[in-house]
């Protein structure tokens, strides 16, 4: 059979998968994934400089639910409970003919430790990287003393804020909201985000303190000039390395671990192409136990690698894998970012350290077995000539698409091949699959069950098999749905 032959039989059989779909219940969101399966969500490059509307305030105030009306669709997870929403998530919205971007965040609270403290960060994090803020609080309830702290927390911000009094859900409720003129805030806007009363005010304000452009995004940059984080705990060699693509002293190197604070931005020629490296702080520990300065770095080291298309995870290869290093790759597969492993040092390893290394890699590593790894020295500039290929290998994985034809193709011989495990005495079916988008490769798989994390990963092994995607995460979704009632 010819390849335009096998391209006609994909393509049929998606249709045919497709068109199954509707004997399945399937909300609005589904059927926005299935009609724009053959477009693409918004990439990083796309959404860059749009401006950021962070949503902060306690636990189970209704962010989520005010989000989700922001959207004007069912999108991020609710639930009558507080810390459903830990980490940030960005959503693209509209409104007036403007589109902004908006970010949920778990819920902050005062002095608290171990996972709600790492909510709490994020939500930090979230506010240093808006445009602006808005604020919601429960106007039933009224001011706490919790709301006091984020209001601290927002007055040092300096970012433009907008206070929402929600679950104001009548007009006899309105003398709830007045109460929260008391924050300091400016007028609080009294709105209903279950039942959507005042949000539309409220999002005539937002777009009146939003910029047209987002001051975090900086100048327009040329599309043709790839983005590279350098990241790594202090003292690993990244500003060395800086210095030796650049050819001089860029940025001051000290063995004294932590001199970097703030991003360098440099252009970089390699390989007849220009690159735009970005030297950033090392991550120390988690965010929760830095102070001060060092907390303020790891915020600035956060937002570069968001704002990259690849991260270079420079390790010391002289020295033992930390807990450190493992997090830091961790981090970079979180914001679905390429990825390249550098161990840096080299000409410190001898053969016996080689081996370690190799073993210390395969160990701790294994999940990110996909990504490219290459041996320098920015000190010698010994072999730093191969960081262009490993570069361009990462993000040619990073923008693979595959075409719907070629998916459902792939997952129909796969699970012909090697069905998934009954559970409760059912077995759970893949009904369709669709890739919404690449930079990062995101793909929707419809059930009929619950898939369980080792086919998940059985999938991404052999999709990356099949199809690369070295050097880039591969970020799979399952959207359970049941048969319609006749």
């Amino acid at each position: 059979m010819s390849e335009e032959q096998d391209i006609d039989t994909g393509e049929a059989r998606a249709r045919s998968m497709r068109s199954s779909l509707d004997n399945y219940e399937l909300s609005e969101s589904d059927l926005q994934i299935l009609d724009d399966h053959e477009g693409d969500l918004p990439s990083v490059t796309e959404m860059d400089g749009l401006p950021v509307l962070a949503v902060i305030g306690r636990p189970n105030v209704g962010k989520s639910t005010l989000v989700n009306r922001i959207l004007g669709r069912r999108e991020a997870v609710v639930q009558d409970t507080p810390g459903v929403t830990r980490d940030r998530v960005t959503y693209q919205a509209e409104w007036a003919g403007r589109e902004f971007l908006v970010v949920d965040t778990g819920g902050w609270e005062v002095d608290v430790r171990g996972l709600d403290r790492n909510v709490a960060d994020q939500a930090e994090v979230a506010i240093d990287l808006s445009d602006a803020v808005l604020l919601v609080v429960d106007a039933t309830v009224g001011i706490t003393t919790t709301d006091e702290r984020i209001v601290e927390l927002l007055r040092r911000s300096g970012k433009p804020v907008i206070l929402a009094a929600n679950k104001v859900d009548s007009a006899m409720q309105e003398a709830d909201a007045a109460y929260l003129w008391g924050l300091g805030m400016g007028e609080p806007y009294a709105i209903s985000a279950l039942h959507g009363r005042g949000t539309g005010d409220l999002l005539d304000r937002v777009l009146a303190v939003l910029p047209e452009r987002s001051a975090r995004a900086g100048q327009p940059r040329d599309p043709n000039i790839r983005r590279v984080a350098l990241v790594g705990r202090p003292n690993v060699g990244k500003s060395s390395l800086l210095n030796a693509l650049v050819g001089h002293e860029r940025v001051v190197v000290d063995s004294t671990a932590g001199t970097t604070r703030d991003p360098v931005d440099e252009i970089v020629t390699l390989g007849d192409r220009q690159w735009q490296f970005v030297d950033t702080a090392g991550v120390r520990r988690k965010m929760h136990r830095t102070t001060g300065a060092d907390f303020y770095a790891s915020i600035r080291t956060q937002a570069a690698i968001e704002k990259a298309e690849v991260a270079l995870v420079l390790f010391d290869a002289s020295e033992v894998l930390t807990e450190q290093d493992v997090r830091v790759v961790q981090q970079v597969v979180d914001a679905g970012r390429a990825l390249v492993i550098v161990n840096n040092k080299w000409d410190l390893v001898d053969e016996e350290r080689q081996k370690e290394l190799k073993s210390e890699l395969e160990r701790e590593l294994v999940q990110v077995a996909w990504a490219p790894r290459i041996n320098i020295s920015a000190a010698t500039t010994w072999h730093t000539n191969r960081i262009v290929q490993a570069l361009d290998t990462a993000l040619a994985g990073w923008e693979t698409r595959i075409s719907t034809g070629k998916l459902n193709a792939f997952l129909g011989q796969l699970v012909a091949a090697h069905p998934h495990p009954l559970r409760g005495g059912k077995q759970p079916r893949i009904l369709f699959g669709t890739q919404v988008s690449s930079a990062p490769p995101r793909f929707v798989l419809f059930t009929t069950g619950f898939l369980d994390p080792g086919y998940r990963r059985f999938i991404e092994r052999r999709l990356r098999e099949d199809f690369g995607f070295a050097g880039s995460p591969v970020q799979i979704s399952v959207r359970v749905r049941e048969r319609r009632r006749k």
